[in-house]
Order: structure tokens, then C-alpha cells, then sequence
């Protein structure tokens, strides 16, 4: 299990890093630029036909565990090491604080599955990372926010540029698109499998667990 001595050292972003910082600033830093570059309404639009017909691979959960071994997530800036780690560290630290709620623990395992689109000849700009809603105004509370957007082709639409943009005030989560990723992509194969039994708060985690302007607004 990693262990935190200091919390407040993780999730530490450096502002367009140059050769002198490390080689992971720099891959961070790119894998965001990429993103915000490409993220828009029709980019999601188009991995919606292509992914979302379900017709790619049929796995067991646990097999997909095991492809998270040669995959590691270039937009973390802090763990270097392949994504199944995480998602056995993440499931025990949830056994030991919550060891009555089973179904916790599970998500915990499951919840960066989708990163297998990565294997799938995906860029992982369009797979890992944090989300954000795309067809409105992009938030300030986002990772780089002041300095990768600029050649998002939706700032220069004259509605997906705006506060609200495609969406009406107070529409709630659930009617937004959010950029596509791995998070996207593990709810709706869960809402696609006819015996999933995991409850509503479970799937809402694995949805929005990498929406962290969200996070940073009400924290």
C-alpha cells in the first residue's frame, strides 16, 4: 500500500514546465495539452458512435484488471507505476474505511477499467486525465486551464463559448456531455450490461470521479 506522508504534495501541477522539469511534469503537462486541444462537441460526439455500440472485445472484469498492467496513466503526476496498482490500493483503502459496503469495495477495483481503451489504439489524452463538461464556457477551476485551450476549436462557436453554452441553468449533471474518457466509457458499459446490480451512487463515482473542477468548486 502507498503510503501519504503528505497529502498536500500530490496532485501538483507545474504551468507549462520546460526542459529543466522533470520527465514527468513535461508528459503531464502534454498528455493535458492534447486534451484541451481536441476535447470539443464533435470529438465527443464521434468516440459516442464509435465506442458506445459495445462491439469492440467481451472481457470478465478481472481480465481487464490484468491488461491495466501495461498501462500507465500519463496524466498523473504523481504514480509512475501501472493503473492496476491503484486499483488494488484504491479497493483496500475502501475495505478498511468502509468494510460494510461491499459494493464500495468494488467500485474502489473497478473504477479505472475503461483506461483499456488505451490498449485499443487510443491517445491517452482521450482516455485518462480530469474531466470537464464540453459545450459551455470551460471552467477556471480546470488543470492548465490558462494555458492549453487555446486551440479548442469550441471557443470560437458562438454557443459552445458561452457561460451555459448548449445547456440551460441548474440542468443538472446528468444532461451534460462531458469529455470522453475512461470514466465515460465504464458507465455506460455498465449501464449496458443487463446483470449489473451496482447502486445508483456506485455508478454516479465511476462517472465523475476524474470531474475534479467540480471537486474544486465546492472543496
Amino acid at each position: 500500500m502507498l503510503q501519504v506522508e503528505n497529502p498536500t504534495a500530490f496532485r501538483h501541477y507545474i504551468e507549462a514546465p520546460t526542459k529543466d522539469d522533470s520527465l514527468i511534469a513535461q508528459r503531464v503537462y502534454n498528455t493535458y495539452k492534447q486534451m484541451h486541444t481536441y476535447q470539443c462537441v464533435d470529438f465527443v460526439r464521434k468516440q459516442h458512435d464509435r465506442w458506445l455500440k459495445f462491439d469492440h472485445a467481451r472481457m470478465p472484469i478481472y481480465q481487464a484488471l490484468e491488461k491495466l498492467n501495461t498501462v500507465v496513466d500519463e496524466s498523473d503526476p504523481d504514480v509512475d507505476v501501472p493503473n492496476i496498482y491503484h486499483a488494488f490500493q484504491t479497493a483496500e483503502g475502501i475495505r478498511k474505511a468502509y468494510p460494510d459496503q461491499d459494493w464500495f469495495q468494488l467500485i474502489g477495483l473497478i473504477h479505472d477499467c475503461g483506461k483499456v481503451l488505451a490498449l485499443y489504439n487510443e491517445p491517452q489524452w482521450c482516455v485518462v486525465g480530469d474531466t470537464f463538461p464540453v459545450g459551455c464556457q470551460y471552467s477556471d477551476k480546470i488543470v492548465y486551464c490558462k494555458t492549453t485551450f487555446e486551440n479548442n476549436p469550441d471557443l470560437n462557436n458562438e454557443i459552445y463559448s458561452t457561460k451555459y453554452g448548449m445547456y440551460s441553468p441548474n440542468c443538472g449533471l446528468d444532461q451534460c456531455m462531458m469529455s470522453w474518457g475512461h470514466d465515460e466509457y465504464l458507465y455506460r458499459v455498465l449501464l449496458n450490461h443487463p446483470t449489473c446490480t451496482l447502486p445508483e451512487e456506485g455508478l454516479y463515482i465511476i462517472r465523475y470521479h476524474s470531474f475534479y473542477p467540480w471537486y474544486e468548486y465546492f472543496f
